[in-house]
């Protein structure tokens, strides 16, 4: 079922189709009385009386062709309770009885603003569908037309939800997609069709890497068939030569663990091994959509990790693009080694006003934290509070976790610089974002945000339908409007 949203009408006027209206948490209605006939009016006042007024949302049918709906709006409500409550609407849609709907914005008295624009902005986020390959597909299209001459939507804030919404669908389609389908070589094409909408990309093949050097992501990628790739978007919005803001996804578009074998159960699961990737990606078609007033640059490392007569053994030894080397004892902690060389790499080529990277880096993050937070690492308490504060705004909550140099001694070798796990246990996610942390190398301020839990749902969340949840992509984007645009 596909949501298309109408902004063209004022006319809030008595309509005969599916309405919704905005009421007060007691569910005064008697605003309400010009948008509805006597009748309805009375009938609902009479229903009312039986209901339970604790929940934020009642519906009434009043005929087969027409149902209304009171979303109760609580004076203490947050941007993301107003999302939620969209979101929970479209819960309440049956497209088998009619597909139009009316939102009355004249109704919204809240103090939030764009208040229906966030309401529908839930409720088209919580309508993506994953369905591509099914042969038989649900076409039936639901229509939500706003009314009312309060409250209005502008073109431009229209564009900005509009905008979130494709990128943030873009990133689900993207993690959704087969690892037979979205390998290396077809994610760097998908990624270079987004020149149209104004981002400037390199695609980076591994005859490049190769004499860039940058010999710990192509060592993850060699045990494949596929190619393995860097590849750089970047976005020249502001009118000034202001520094970059940086974003560096984990592509691994599968991962088996190479020699050092997943367990097979679940291990289907492993094509979301992307998913820092794809938010970057979706942020960055977001950024060009809406035209963003600032300047910024996506970098992803797109691999497939898998074992092979020339795949990457416990105890090889790699060269990185910094310089420093690397000892490797699990095949299967290999997207710390894609990310340390992107994220040096972004460092002395874009020299950004700060670097963040987003990667579903380890199992113990789940452990930690489940699928509630995020685990966020930093080098820079401002930036962290920038992030921990978008996250909240946009309930996509982040956990900051400790990095200290006390941890250093369990990812030193022997016969390298550092390897790549720890092998005396414990500390998993610390760990790995200690190592990263070393590739970078002038102090830029840096995040790095373990999505391991976030990327992906089984359930469904309050703003997804289940699977892909594009996690990242909103929080990332609000980081930016509330700081740097």
């Amino acid at each position: 079922m596909s949501v298309q949203i109408n902004y063209k009408s004022n006319n809030s006027k008595k309509v005969s189709s599916n309405l919704v209206l905005f009421v007060d948490e007691k569910f005064n209605i008697n605003g309400l009385k010009k948008y509805v006939s006597n009748s309805e009016f009375l009938y609902i006042s009479d229903l009312l009386k039986t209901s339970d007024l604790k929940k934020n949302l009642l519906f009434f049918e009043i005929n087969s062709k027409k149902t209304i709906f009171l979303v109760s709006i609580k004076s203490d409500m947050k941007v993301s309770d107003v999302e939620g409550l969209g979101a929970k609407f479209y819960g309440y849609i049956d497209y088998k009885k009619k597909s139009d709907y009316f939102v009355n914005s004249d109704t919204a008295n809240n103090k939030i603003k764009n208040f229906v624009g966030h309401f529908l902005h839930g409720l088209k986020l919580k309508s993506y569908e994953f369905n591509i390959y099914k042969s038989k597909k649900d076409k039936k299209l639901v229509s939500i037309n706003v009314i009312g001459n309060k409250n209005k939507i502008s073109l431009n804030d229209q564009l900005r939800f509009k905008a979130l919404e494709e990128g943030t669908f873009f990133a689900r389609d993207l993690v959704s997609e087969p690892g037979n389908i979205l390998h290396p070589d077809e994610y760097a094409k998908r990624i270079n069709s987004l020149k149209k909408f104004g981002l400037k990309i390199n695609v980076y093949d591994e005859k490049k890497l190769k004499k860039l050097g940058m010999n710990a992501l192509l060592g993850v990628g060699q045990g494949s068939v596929r190619g393995s790739y860097l590849v750089t978007m970047e976005w020249n919005g502001a009118k000034n030569n202001s520094k970059s803001l940086a974003f560096v996804g984990k592509g691994v578009c599968f991962d088996t663990g190479g020699i050092s074998l997943k367990p097979a159960k679940f291990m289907e699961d492993m094509t979301y091994d992307m998913a820092g990737s794809a938010t970057v990606v979706g942020l960055m078609k977001n950024l060009a959509l809406r035209k963003a007033k600032i300047n910024a640059v996506g970098v992803v490392g797109l691999v497939e990790n898998m074992p092979g007569g020339n795949a990457q053994r416990p105890g090889d030894i790699v060269k990185s693009y910094s310089g420093k080397t690397i000892e490797i004892l699990n095949t299967d902690a290999e997207g710390r080694l894609v990310l340390a060389d992107a994220l040096t790499f972004t460092e002395k080529k874009f020299k950004p006003k700060f670097m963040v990277d987003l990667a579903t880096l380890t199992g113990a993050i789940i452990v930690s934290l489940g699928s509630e937070y995020a685990g966020l690492f930093s080098n820079d308490d401002k930036l962290s509070k920038q992030l921990l504060e978008a996250g909240d705004k946009v309930d996509e909550k982040l956990w900051r976790m400790p990095l200290h140099k006390n941890f250093d001694k369990l990812i030193d070798s022997k016969n390298a610089d550092m390897q790549n796990i720890n092998y005396v246990g414990g500390a998993g996610s610390t760990t790995a974002a200690q190592f990263l942390q070393r590739f970078v190398l002038n102090k830029t301020p840096w995040a790095h945000l373990d999505i391991a839990g976030m990327a992906f749902s089984k359930y469904g969340g309050a703003l997804n339908s289940g699977g892909a949840t594009g996690y990242g992509v909103r929080l990332l984007n609000k980081l930016i409007e509330d700081n740097y645009e």
